[in-house]
């Protein structure tokens, strides 16, 4: 995944996000949940109006959205709402919003101001909160420094290093472990050393590396949130959403790091935590991709371990420390210094794979509103990494055949087990694009049968024409 550069002027800004909504992506996809149980049978089709435009095959970029294009009917959208909510197979607790993207009224909502379970759409606010810092074009220092005869491993934040050398077009692994002990290993030798301590230093963060919310039933979804770490903390080489996760990130990158420097002739005699002095000399430093690309990345996947690193790092940021309780607050700070009244709102952690965080759909709307207004530019990343509808990321099995929204809608999916979320915008048959919200968190039975009920109401708005 490459960054975009970012446009110089709001009206660019507007229409190369737009346009993004059907280019098609060669991102990797994360496949759907698995389960025993008998599908749902297909849920009625919402109410396509006769004639609608036919929507272009994901291949076609579309040029541009026109300001002009036609707002829906508010009473049209509110019908499909309540529609949508009137399903029995969403439970009772069932919040949405659909609102016009430029102007932003509210063209159908229902219980759009009930606090509910947000589930993995939540990454939207961290990456907000992310962007709308300056760690957004920063990158993350892991760095050896050495005093004596001990050298420290300190780690800056960056939890995607590669094993072996880094790979710069890469976000995961972009910087490599073997690059850093080449460093190393010649500074070392230049002044004759060939035996050292080896020290790891992940003091930047504290607390719990996984947030006390998350349930035992949802720990193989996320590792331990640390200040370093190889392939986000995973136990083999591929990168996987549900782990295995080995227990203590930071240590193993110190052992494979004293690995590669003993294949270089230096020997190390021990690997164990410590701090490192401030009159330390700095002798090898590998960056990680920027944060708005390790943004887009967490999006795209809905990674949770990386989500909560960069929470830390935006509490880091905020002058907090790096843990759980102090992410959620500097996140929940963020949002709120960006104008979202998050009044009622309670994030427990940052991912949203926790029990107990409470948003509504009203002000995750807000939230989505702000990744795509030409006044706040720097969000932009946080809108191009939702994946794209029937094309990428938690969306790639998703909007297939012939759902008109396929390559219309950008969206953060989110799965609990009585919880589906998605939170995002989708482009109408009149190229109109329109921002919403579907929560439901008391799925009765099968939860994952709410997602073609919701693919069917996103369809129902793309291909929604005021004209027929």
């Amino acid at each position: 995944m490459t960054r975009s550069a970012r446009p110089g002027t709001a009206v660019v800004v507007l229409l190369a996000l737009l346009g993004g909504y059907v280019a098609f992506d060669a991102f990797d996809a994360v496949p759907g949940m698995l389960t025993t149980s008998d599908p749902w049978p297909e849920p009625a089709p919402f109410p396509t109006a006769p004639g609608a435009v036919e929507v272009a095959p994901p291949e076609t970029v579309f040029p541009s959205l026109p300001q002009s294009a036609p707002v829906p009917d508010a009473g049209e959208i509110e019908s499909r709402v309540a529609e949508l909510v009137g399903d029995e197979r969403l439970g009772s607790r069932v919040g949405v919003v659909v609102a016009d993207a430029i102007t932003g009224e509210t063209l159908g909502a229902e219980d759009e101001d009930r606090l509910m379970t947000p589930a993995s759409a939540q990454k939207i606010l961290t990456g907000v909160a992310a962007l709308s810092s300056p760690l957004a074009d920063r990158t993350l220092a892991t760095t050896v420094v050495r005093s004596e005869n001990t050298v420290t491993l300190v780690g800056g934040g960056d939890m995607m290093l590669a094993a072996g050398k880094g790979k710069p077009d890469e976000v995961n692994g972009h910087a490599g472990l073997a690059d850093l002990a080449d460093q190393v290993a010649g500074a070392l030798r230049a002044d004759g050393t060939g035996q050292v301590r080896l020290a790891v230093d992940d003091t930047l963060f504290s607390g719990p590396g996984v947030a006390p919310a998350v349930p035992k039933a949802n720990m193989a979804y996320i590792g331990e949130a640390a200040p370093l770490g190889v392939n986000i903390g995973l136990a083999g080489d591929a990168y996987s959403p549900s782990g295995p996760w080995v227990e203590d990130p930071a240590k193993r990158a110190g052992e494979i790091l004293a690995g590669h420097l003993r294949e270089r002739g230096i020997e190390v005699t021990n690997v164990a935590r410590g701090t490192a002095p401030e009159s330390a000399e700095k002798i090898g430093e590998v960056r990680s991709a920027p944060v708005a690309e390790i943004t887009e990345f967490f999006l795209h996947t809905s990674n949770n371990t990386m989500t909560e690193v960069v929470c830390r790092l935006v509490a880091v940021e905020a002058g907090r420390p790096g843990s759980n309780e102090a992410g959620t607050d500097a996140v929940t700070a963020a949002v709120q210094g960006l104008g979202v009244d998050l009044d009622g709102a309670d994030l427990k952690d940052c991912s949203g794979l926790g029990d107990g965080s409470r948003l509504s759909a009203r002000q995750l709307a807000a939230v989505v509103e702000l990744t795509i207004d030409p006044a706040h530019s720097e969000l932009r990343d946080v809108a191009v990494g939702m994946p794209i509808g029937g094309l990428s990321g938690t969306l790639y099995d998703r909007f297939s055949g012939d759902n008109p929204a396929r390559g219309l809608v950008r969206a953060k999916t989110g799965s609990l087990s009585k919880t589906r979320a998605l939170a995002g915008t989708v482009v109408t048959a009149d190229q109109r694009q329109l921002v919403f919200v579907v929560l439901a968190d008391s799925i009765p039975g099968y939860a994952e049968g709410a997602v073609p009920i919701y693919d069917a109401f996103v369809g129902s708005l793309a291909a929604y024409s005021v004209s027929t």
